[in-house]
């Protein structure tokens, strides 16, 4: 007759509450994100289906905008491809935490899962390695674009955080598996677990069970605090840069789309007998002046966001000295986005709270753009600033009459004169004229 162990049911139980609250957290934070994200204008993106496709597999996951910058790419790759790989050692994690096994898939596959211990380990090595080496770079060697004013405060945290956090994790998977010594005997190659082993020399056996015990508990519990981290942090890029990079935008880099209210209005206007669109809705604005102008790539683009600062690198305004920086208009974005999405949370509904997205962004970040698409082309994960950039220029131009006097005096010559130029259209060919 089986004897069920009274301590070991508590545990199942308690890791079972565990995970379901952590899921049920994480379910309702993304909720919250994905209601911000459809707060935008809709955006139709559903055609070339097998172009998206390719285009999320060459740049998400095959990450082939990375290698622009080498020695940032090939770090990220290894906590990239490390991470993935080795937390797939959570789907034994789990079992083990829900059935009360040690373990389990070890009889099954013999050799094969000393082999997978072991180049998980390699791989954790060289995690840590990477982390260690992006921490360096973000404060020691002070990389420029990792340092500007925008990410000072929270967002040089966050990314310090994320570092700390997964080498935690794995020192946690190391001292676990140095420390179980049941399984020790049977895996030949464990390079980080053998160089950590000596350090627990000397330990009684039920001791050694203990730290292992509370190591799986920190690793497992530390993945799901990092789990309901993501969606507070700028590394929820790591989910969101799949569908990100499948609903990129596939017309030619400097193309802007037309705006349709207002053709059809001047439509409207020149031909005063032509039929409404179906369910047409006269404009009330144009532009953005707030984040519900924006549509929900848009929005979703300043949740994907990396901060890695590579569109800011690029662009030609930020580096001859103007305000402009395109990662500082995504993270306003964003910010704006969330405290609407607290105002909703705290509401019910939004409540007018007598700002938007241009008390955020200035004028002089708005008009220091030259359009050149650096921004976009630079982005590892096809997010492109210059977008929402433009749609706020139309509002400061079509609902406020704010543009600089350059603007200013060729629209005012394109309104009288039907060009650019300051000239009237009888002189405009004065110039081909012989003598």
């Amino acid at each position: 007759m089986h004897t069920i162990n009274l301590p070991e049911m508590i545990e199942q139980i308690i890791f079972f509450l565990i995970l379901i609250m952590a899921v049920w957290l994480f379910s309702r934070n993304v909720g919250k994100i994905r209601r911000n994200i459809f707060l935008g204008k809709k955006q139709n993106l559903n055609d070339n289906k097998v172009k998206r496709l390719k285009t999320m597999l060459r740049v998400a996951f095959g990450q082939s905008k990375m290698g622009t910058k080498p020695v940032a790419a090939f770090f990220h790759l290894l906590i990239y491809v490390g991470f993935v790989l080795i937390n797939l050692e959570m789907v034994e994690i789990l079992i083990d935490g829900l059935a009360g096994t040690h373990r389990i898939f070890q009889p099954a596959l013999g050799k094969f899962y000393g082999f997978l211990i072991g180049f998980f380990e390699v791989l954790g090595i060289l995690v840590i390695v990477a982390c260690v080496v992006f921490l360096y770079r973000r404060h020691v060697a002070k990389v420029k674009r990792l340092n500007l004013d925008e990410m000072k405060g929270w967002p040089q945290k966050d990314a310090t955080n994320i570092l700390i956090i997964e080498i935690v994790l794995m020192l946690a998977l190391f001292v676990m598996n140095a420390t179980d010594r049941s399984f020790m005997h049977s895996v030949r190659f464990m390079p980080a677990s053998s160089l950590i082993e000596p350090l627990f020399a000397g330990f009684s056996e039920p001791t050694l069970a203990s730290i292992t015990h509370i190591s799986w508990w920190v690793h497992i519990l530390g993945i799901l605090a990092f789990l309901n981290y993501l969606p507070f942090s700028k590394h929820f890029h790591i989910i969101l840069a799949f569908p990100n990079t499948y609903y990129s935008n596939l017309n030619p880099k400097g193309k802007f789309a037309n705006m349709d209210s207002v053709t059809t209005e001047v439509e409207l206007m020149l031909n005063p007998d032509m039929q409404l669109p179906e369910n047409y809705e006269s404009p009330v604005s144009f532009g953005v002046k707030d984040v519900q102008d924006l549509s929900w790539k848009n929005l979703m683009e300043a949740y994907t966001c990396t901060e890695c600062g590579r569109c800011t690198d690029a662009c030609p305004a930020n580096k001859t000295g103007k305000l402009l920086s395109p990662r500082k208009i995504m993270m306003d974005t964003r910010d704006r986005l969330e405290e609407v999405g607290k105002n909703i949370d705290k509401n019910k509904t939004f409540v007018e709270d007598g700002k938007n997205l241009h008390n955020y962004i200035s004028e002089e970040e708005l008009w220091a753009c030259t359009t050149c698409n650096a921004c976009a082309e630079a982005c590892p994960i096809n997010i492109n600033p210059m977008d929402i950039i433009f749609q706020m220029r139309q509002y400061l131009v079509m609902e406020q009459s704010k543009a600089p006097s350059e603007l200013n005096n060729m629209f005012t010559n394109i309104e009288n004169n039907g060009a650019p130029w300051q000239f009237a259209q009888s002189e405009r060919m004065n110039w081909a004229q012989e003598g």
